[in-house]
């Protein structure tokens, strides 16, 4: 369900601007309100769940998510959407850690444990690629709230099962929490996230001031994690090459993923005017496909080491990107299906094993802190995927379309009278936004191939790696 509320928008987002009249900002943090929050919050509300106990933070995000969900689906405006999404990702940063802490005191046999963490890994990669096709489904025969409705049952029976057969709640009260560390992490994420949003509108000042907040919010965080003595995150764990290049990949796989995934979904119905359910199909490919390269990987990793796992893929998301361009250019729908299946097994890839280098690199005694960290960074690489291929469209849709014109913006795909200019032009700015998302995909490619040279089997225990 967690994974489920970010891709599910992927191919609502259209229905949902049109029907609450939302601007491109509002539509940008329609989305991104949710990755904000959790990833802001995520460092702390696994020290949180030390403190009060893991089962009873499962059920209070639980009901949270169940509420906010229903503030979702009948919301006024976009504007109390935005809110309501702001607290979804704020119950999903509650729940996230407890879910596998209570599967770590469920399982004391050790292979059972393993077991359930490959289940609840599985789960959550489902859930993503499951988005975009149930969203287009729900849309179809149902009013757009229905695509945060189906969240409301899955809480009601989540909820009843974990009371009735989740192990007790044990509380430590001696465990610090630091609320304030949060925070600070919350408006540097915002103020980037509003800095990427302003320059791409040519915003100087605006994307200046926003620039200033996130620079002192990251400041003021750095300077209080060297305060603490359980600090949320201490940046000299990024000493580490094999560390460094986990997060990395993990946040460069979910970022070209869900910018590829989230730009298509928007050009196949607001260009091509394809149904929500199909669009969804189409950018499902790449996920489902990422699927099984997430259980192969982490197969093989002992044989082949990371180079050609990591790097490898993020060169198949080259290709597939890049792929998926020259097919919109061409006319070709089979190329598009085939780049996305490259996309998906690039990230899938990618994704399998970057976990491994971020635990597996850290030391012992902060195992809990990379945990955040790996958690933190694929939510990062969505909440930044969001902001950039969110804003780079209507800036590159104004560029093409005719200078009479672009002061309509992406209102103009709503506008029939226009369409036979729009359409062209947002299929041009979509080429150029895929172009970009190939040649960050090679930067990444080749950082991390630097990263992992020495091509290890394993994350190396906490060695350096410098």
């Amino acid at each position: 369900m967690i994974g489920l509320d970010n891709s599910i928008l992927y191919t609502a987002l259209p229905r949902l601007t049109h029907v609450l009249h939302a601007s491109a900002l509002q539509s940008l943090w329609i989305i991104n309100a949710y990755p904000l929050v959790l990833a802001g919050l995520l460092l702390g509300t696994g020290t949180l769940g030390d403190r009060v106990g893991h089962r009873r933070m499962f059920v209070t995000g639980l009901a949270i998510f169940g509420l906010a969900s229903l503030a979702a689906a009948f919301s006024p405006s976009a504007w109390a959407l935005v809110a309501a999404r702001a607290f979804l990702g704020f119950a999903a940063a509650v729940m996230m850690p407890a879910t596998l802490a209570l599967i770590r005191l469920t399982f004391a046999d050790e292979r059972e444990r393993n077991t359930a963490i490959g289940i609840w890994g599985s789960v959550a990669v489902v859930g993503a690629a499951a988005g975009p096709v149930l969203g287009g489904f729900l849309l179809e025969h149902f009013y757009w709230g229905s695509v945060f409705l189906i969240n409301v049952p899955i809480c009601v029976i989540a909820l009843g099962l974990t009371l009735l057969i989740a192990p007790p709640n044990v509380p430590h009260p001696d465990k610090r929490w630091d609320f304030i560390s949060s925070l600070y992490a919350l408006f540097a994420l915002g103020g980037f996230t509003m800095t990427i949003k302003e320059l791409a509108r040519g915003s100087w000042t605006l994307a200046g001031v926003a620039l200033l907040v996130a620079i002192c919010g990251g400041w003021v965080f750095v300077r209080r994690q060297n305060k603490l003595v359980d600090p949320l995150l201490t940046f000299d764990i990024f000493r580490s090459r094999i560390f460094a290049g986990g997060v990395a990949a993990a946040a460069g796989a979910m970022f070209v993923l869900a910018g590829a995934e989230l730009t298509t979904t928007q050009k196949l119905q607001l260009a091509d005017e394809w149904t929500p359910l199909h669009a969804g199909l189409v950018v499902a490919i790449a996920a489902v496909c990422a699927i099984p390269m997430s259980a192969i990987g982490g197969a093989v990793l002992h044989k082949v080491g990371f180079l050609p796992l990591i790097s490898g893929g993020f060169l198949s998301i080259t290709a597939g990107v890049l792929l998926a361009a020259w097919a919109t250019h061409t006319g070709l729908q089979p190329a598009l299906y085939a780049g996305m299946m490259l996309v998906g097994l690039g990230a899938g890839s990618a994704m399998s094993v970057s976990s491994t280098a971020i635990i597996g690199a850290a030391p012992l005694n902060r195992s809990g802190m990379a945990a955040g960290v790996e958690e933190v960074s694929y939510e990062f690489g969505t909440l930044i995927a969001v902001a950039l291929t969110g804003s780079l469209l209507p800036m590159f849709l104004s560029a093409y379309l005719p200078e009479e014109l672009r002061s309509l913006g992406l209102a103009i795909m709503d506008s029939a009278e226009h369409a036979s200019v729009a359409a062209p032009a947002y299929a041009q700015a979509y080429v150029s936004v895929l172009i970009i998302l190939g040649v960050i995909a090679a930067a990444f490619a080749a950082y991390t191939g630097w990263a992992f040279r020495d091509n290890p089997t394993s994350g190396g225990n906490g060695g350096t790696h410098e």
